[in-house]
């Protein structure tokens, strides 16, 4: 019996429960943005979060003006939930795709060095002046620039050892930070605004933001997870892929694009957020299994799901940024992996 065939003897018992999950996972998503959108300095009930939500779909078309609470729901805090959601959507799937296609679990845009090259090219618009709607595309140049000089460093051959890979990476973000830094001091009176975006913050958004990142996340995201069937058979290895009809490097260097794409995009307006990308596809795989194209979708919905809840966090606490809270959160998951490979 082949994979293929065990995969459907398996199918029957493993749905339901897959599905079970998957609804759990989605009524989570929906408590998270309610309890998001009602928390903050002014409190308001989850009766009355649904309310506003309800009347702003049914009546701001008809020319309606907000009003009330529904003011601070619509043009305050949903901006920021739903900016939350499409940042950790791509954060995750982007972290799934680098560990499915170069199959090494430490891979996630953050550590690749993809991140720290959007963050400098988005700082570099920002302290340029240049226009808002130019943030994503000078954040895409750069991350593609990082990910193209990781990759040409830990390349042996046609393998990326996941070692070499890893180191490179760092090199690559510690230096592109570097730059960030120095840019930070040189533009003294934006040194405030770029200083919390290379700490994460989603307290910028606006439903401007939103809309400007949407398209690139969905284009990026969207091939990555049409991909899924390819990625699957990639990981029986790059000879039976390629025998099996995958075009393994044609394959590898999509999947940088896109995912450089998506990451580009979660980066260029709420800054540098680490490790969503490692842990979410981790913890995906021990519920929902290995099979890519159930694990990016579900990846999209946990990415946001803990974004949404991160900030909150951040909000209601002392530590006022997301980016401290998910890096408080993936360091020790970091740390723990990293000795559960050693020993595995």
């Amino acid at each position: 019996m082949n994979l293929e065939q065990e995969g459907r003897a398996a199918a029957p018992a493993v749905w339901p429960k897959r599905l079970g999950q998957t609804a759990a996972l989605v009524a989570a998503l929906l408590a998270a943005v309610v309890l998001a959108v009602g928390l903050g300095s002014v409190t308001i009930p989850p009766g009355e979060v649904l309310g506003a939500l309800w009347r702003g779909l049914t009546q701001l078309g008809g020319g309606a003006e907000l009003t009330g609470n529904d003011v601070i729901v619509w043009q305050i805090r949903l901006p920021r939930v739903a900016m939350g959601l499409v940042v950790g959507a791509c954060l995750a799937v982007c972290g799934g795709a680098f560990q499915g296609v170069f199959r090494n679990p430490l891979a996630d845009p953050y550590l690749l060095g993809v991140a720290s090259g959007a963050g400098l090219g988005a700082t570099v618009a920002i302290v340029a002046g240049w226009p808002h709607s130019s943030i994503p595309l000078a954040a895409l140049l750069l991350a593609l620039a990082a990910v193209s000089v990781t990759l040409v460093l830990a390349r042996e051959g046609r393998r990326f050892p996941p070692t070499r890979l890893i180191l490179a990476g760092v090199v690559v973000g510690s230096v592109l930070t570097a730059c960030t830094t120095f840019l930070i001091l040189r533009g003294e009176d934006r040194a405030r605004q770029v200083l919390a975006y290379t700490l994460g913050d989603l307290g910028f958004s606006g439903w401007r933001d939103v809309a400007t990142v949407l398209p690139y996340a969905a284009l990026g995201c969207g091939v990555l997870v049409l991909l899924g069937r390819a990625l699957d058979t990639l990981q029986l290895g790059d000879l039976t892929a390629r025998s099996l009809g995958v075009p393994v490097e044609r394959l590898r260097l999509l999947v940088v694009v896109a995912a450089s794409l998506a990451t580009a995009a979660a980066v260029a307006y709420v800054g540098i957020i680490g490790f969503v990308g490692l842990v979410v596809p981790h913890v995906v795989r021990l519920a929902w299994g290995t099979t890519h194209r159930v694990l990016l979708p579900v990846c999209a919905l946990m990415g946001g799901t803990l974004l949404v809840l991160a900030d909150l966090l951040a909000r209601v606490t002392l530590l006022s940024q997301v980016g401290v809270v998910t890096t408080l959160l993936g360091g020790p998951f970091f740390l723990w992996l990293l000795r559960r490979e050693r020993h595995g």
